[in-house]
């Protein structure tokens, strides 16, 4: 199905001029933004891309995790879907999220009734269009195992459904039709006992607690463990625990955490992150794969 966004309506969202990144990223660093649009509803979203200038860049942010935003800014568009573009529905096994909708939700909501296989959910520190764009995963399974089909919309307005054949999908990477972006999905899960999915929730949350910085500002898991081993194991090998550059520091919980301890700038932690890539590679002959995209341009 492909819908056309309308052009003759007046945007209802808030748009913001020269707006700093800071508040939007879980990082809590990032310079300004040239425009920031917090669309009203998807109808609202699809009529500001329809005014954009074909080559202004464009740049998404849900729950800002996983990117990190130089301290120059973005010189272009950001799209906040955080508060946004949140509506979680549900059909029998079927959970229809837009992207703005956060996955912790999404796997809470599903677990109240009596839904099973979305618990990993919860353990995504996202959205769930984050978690479509890169096949986000945790616990062991991965966010396009559940996908039927996803809404996308392009540049020009244009709203399409597709479906997971249309993209090639692996290990935390996404590709598929260029120049568009998730606006929702449809999950299948499976009927379950709802208290078990709650307990099974709890139980990962804990985990999640106890490994995991959670409580300190940080853009997620820093690397894609490579194959047959843990970025988090080698990076600690390498004698990098609690190494810090300015006000960033490899977290001295989960070695594949890098933390503000208050006043990193986005040039502390983009050094120190290929400072740990420079060092795992000396140590170890491993070429970490950075998870983090850093967008943007330096001060």
């Amino acid at each position: 199905m492909i819908v056309t966004a309308r052009t003759d309506m007046p945007l209802r969202g808030e748009l913001r001029l020269n707006e700093s990144l800071a508040r939007y990223t879980s990082w809590r660093v990032g310079g300004p933004a040239r425009r920031l649009f917090r669309p009203e509803d998807a109808a609202d979203l699809a009529c500001f891309l329809a005014t954009l200038d074909e080559n202004e860049p464009l740049l998404w942010l849900g729950l800002g995790s996983n990117v990190l935003i130089r301290d120059g800014g973005f010189p272009g568009a950001v799209i906040v879907t955080q508060g946004r573009l949140n509506d979680i529905e549900t059909s029998g096994v079927r959970v229809r999220a837009e992207a703005g909708a956060a996955c912790a939700h999404v796997a809470r909501l599903a677990a109240r009734l009596g839904l099973t296989g979305g618990a990993f959910l919860a353990g995504i520190p996202g959205t769930m269009g984050g978690a479509l764009a890169m096949n986000a995963g945790a616990f062991g399974s991965e966010t396009w195992d559940k996908v039927m089909s996803v809404e996308t919309v392009d540049r020009h307005g244009v709203v399409r459904t597709r479906y997971p054949a249309d993209y090639a999908i692996a290990y935390r990477s996404v590709s598929g039709p260029t120049g568009e972006w998730f606006l929702s999905c449809e999950l299948q899960l499976d009927e379950g006992d709802a208290k078990a999915e709650q307990a099974a929730i709890r139980a990962l949350l804990d985990k999640r607690a106890e490994t995991q910085p959670t409580g300190q500002p940080s853009g997620g898991s820093t690397f894609r463990n490579p194959p047959g081993d843990y970025a988090a194991r080698l990076i600690e090998r390498a004698g990098l625990k609690g190494y810090r550059i300015g006000g960033a520091q490899v977290s001295e919980k989960h070695a594949n955490f890098v933390i503000n301890t208050g006043e990193a700038t986005a040039a502390d932690i983009e050094q120190l992150i290929d400072h740990m890539q420079t060092k795992v590679a000396d140590a170890f002959g491993v070429e970490l794969v950075r998870e983090v995209h850093i967008l943007g341009v330096p001060a």
